[in-house]
């Protein structure tokens, strides 16, 4: 079955609609990701792609489940399936491959932030320590490690990162040891990706950076969205102000 890409993407909306994920939005408003489906076909099933997330919309069928886009890493990638359908799919495609697990949704709430926490929050760093703002070479130095790749690698270019990203770095010693930053931009907002550099952990720089991030996009009217992927990355949101919403069902992918 071959696959194409929809353009424009909003014509997809309506199997995505309800569909609370702004990584969705994204690329659903054409400003990242892609949106997939069967070539020569009604409109009745879709995919929309961004960085390790895949969303599963419309008719369940087990082509798309099995569907990798060419842009998507093949070793690791996050399904997310609109309904039990699509998730037995994903089961069959994958077999052990596919690990379900369960994500949390924050509310998605503006008033929610308090300017006065967020700054004392952003204040407890260790002496020393600073934050910074990615640009330059700090977007770079992003790049260079595993562990902060995913603070900007979604954006392909310096520029582009410039144009639509957002986001604070805490630097130590002039290294970078800890970021929150845009995983992802739409029209009106941020999907947060936050990283600690692994032998920082547990100093309450991931705390400092969001709080400064959030700070900043308050600053430019953008809403900072967050979806934990574990209960700590929950525990962190809740601590800057967000308000739990629900949990749901999505599908670690690896290699064979």
């Amino acid at each position: 079955m071959m696959m194409q890409v929809v353009h424009p993407p909003e014509q997809a909306a309506l199997l995505f609609a309800g569909w609370e994920e702004t990584l969705l939005w994204s690329c659903l408003q054409g400003v990242m990701g892609k949106v997939y489906a069967p070539a020569g076909e009604p409109l009745r099933a879709a995919l929309a792609v961004l960085g390790d997330f895949t969303f599963l919309a419309g008719d369940p069928r087990s082509d798309l489940a099995a569907f990798t886009p060419p842009e998507c890493r093949r070793d690791y990638r996050l399904l997310l399936p609109q309904s039990e359908g699509w998730a037995q799919c994903i089961q069959k495609v994958y077999g052990p491959r596919a690990r379900r697990i369960t994500r949390y949704a924050t509310k998605k709430d503006p008033a929610a932030f308090h300017r006065a926490h967020l700054t004392r929050l952003a204040g407890r760093l260790l002496p020393g320590d600073a934050l910074r703002p990615i640009q330059g070479e700090l977007y770079h130095r992003c790049l260079a490690d595993p562990w902060s790749r995913d603070l900007v690698a979604q954006f392909s270019t310096e520029g582009d990162y410039a144009r639509l990203g957002l986001g604070v770095a805490v630097v130590r010693q002039g290294e970078l040891v800890a970021g929150a930053s845009s995983y992802a931009r739409y029209r009106t907002g941020i999907e947060i990706e936050v990283d600690t550099r692994p032998d920082c952990r547990r100093q309450g720089l991931a705390t400092a950076a969001s709080a400064a991030l959030l700070l900043r996009c308050l600053d430019r009217g953008l809403y900072p969205s967050w979806d934990a992927h574990t209960p700590t990355s929950l525990a962190l949101a809740e601590k800057l102000g967000y308000g739990f919403s629900h949990g749901y069902v999505a599908y670690e992918i690896t290699a064979e």
